[in-house]
């Protein structure tokens, strides 16, 4: 069930970005192929990824990092390396809308998983590549990581106090937003080629998407030749109050990018004479005064604490708390709605997770577990005519 209950796709991916990008699929209701390489050394390299493991779950699913990123999707083993291999994959293509990967540049055609190659077999199948550079150029056959794009197109000099080293995102947010545009580009192929009934080739870069995420901060350098550059207390370049302040007991982050909320912050804090004085009156005023409003702020809010202020501004002035890691998923409001989900092992144990955020009036089921190595080998094969004298055979070739 789901809104892309009926879709197939085979997904010939690894580590973050790709199936970080098809588990929003799998959430949706598609059926989601892992296409992995057989053998002790084969499937996803995250299988493998410490340093954290759960001896409940199967040998070759253990990593709570592939667990993370695999939730109800199924896994083929199959060597596309072989002709063998090559031959089971157009024939898995046939009945499959899209094929999604996450391969280096150069990689997708040697493999045969582009749309030229795979047309003749399914007209309408959608070949989605996501690369850290793309499939075209001088860093076709480069490859790519989230951190190093990061640190190229100006994240880590934008991130952190002035004074610090570069720094980067503490997250992998080039992976995940490239994956989720790897899903979106797909999606969006899968619909066109059900209307025309002609597929197509989508690409996505990790490099392309860090550059469009530069967003405003290129406007601004394209047009004004401003350079933004970080502010202290993870300030906003601009708008002010947004940033750090301190509390009685620690940090508050406010963010008052309306001046409503300016306004409805001054009165919270029993400071209504600073809307009318002219150092603060409107954004252009509290940018030039703005460290001299920090040190009034820091003063007024160490009156009380973080959650004495969340308490007292409510749902009038964009405020959060400043939390670690534990803060934030033992954190009341993130365990409510079941954001986090309780998922039981084969032996009993229990495996909590993130809920995919995508919610629909047309809910799907929630994904289960990620997928052992092969788990479902030959019930997809046997799905298109590929029998069980026929596997054996392969088994023993080594191509499954």
């Amino acid at each position: 069930m789901g809104l892309l209950s009926g879709v197939r796709v085979l997904a010939v991916e690894q580590y973050g970005a790709g199936p970080f990008g098809t588990a929003y699929l799998a959430a949706m209701g598609a059926e989601v192929i892992k296409i992995e390489q057989p053998g002790e050394a084969g499937g996803d390299v995250s299988r493998s990824v410490g340093p954290h493991f759960d001896a409940s779950l199967p040998p070759t699913a253990e990593s709570l990092f592939f667990q993370s990123f695999n939730r109800g999707k199924k896994s083929v083993t199959l060597r596309l390396d072989t002709p063998e291999g090559r031959a089971i994959f157009r024939q898995l293509a046939a009945s499959a809308d899209a094929v999604a990967g996450n391969l280096r540049g150069d990689v997708a055609e040697r493999l045969g998983l582009t749309y030229a190659q795979l047309r003749e077999t399914n007209p309408r199948i959608v070949c989605a590549h996501l690369s850290a550079y793309g499939r075209e150029g001088e860093r076709a056959s480069w490859p790519g990581y989230d951190y190093q794009i990061q640190a190229e197109l100006g994240y880590f000099a934008l991130t952190g106090e002035p004074d610090a080293p570069p720094t980067r995102v503490g997250l992998s947010l080039i992976d995940f937003m490239t994956g989720v545009v790897l899903a979106l580009g797909l999606v969006s192929g899968v619909m066109d080629a059900r209307a025309s009934g002609e597929g197509s080739d989508i690409d996505v870069s990790l490099y392309d998407v860090a550059l469009h995420n530069l967003n405003y901060l290129a406007s601004w350098y394209l047009n004004a030749g401003a350079e933004t550059e970080r502010q202290p207390r993870s300030a906003h370049p601009s708008l002010v109050p947004c940033q750090l302040y301190r509390t009685s007991d620690g940090w508050i982050y406010l963010m008052c990018n309306k001046e409503k909320f300016w306004r409805q912050l001054c009165e919270a804090i029993g400071k209504p004479e600073w809307m009318s004085d002219e150092r603060f009156v409107d954004y252009a005023a509290r940018l030039v005064h703005r460290d001299t409003l920090t040190v009034l702020l820091d003063a007024a809010l160490s009156h009380d604490t973080t959650a004495g202020w969340l308490r007292r501004f409510g749902s009038r002035v964009p405020a959060s708390p400043v939390h670690g890691l534990a803060g934030a998923l033992d954190a009341s409001f993130a365990r409510k709605d079941g954001r986090i989900e309780s998922l039981r092992t084969a032996t009993g144990g229990e495996l909590l997770g993130l809920r995919n955020p995508l919610r629909s009036s047309k809910p799907s089921e929630a994904p289960g577990l990620s997928p052992a190595l092969g788990e479902h080998t030959a019930d997809v094969l046997a799905s298109v005519g590929i029998d069980a004298t026929q596997q054996a055979a392969l088994r023993a070739q080594g191509v499954i």
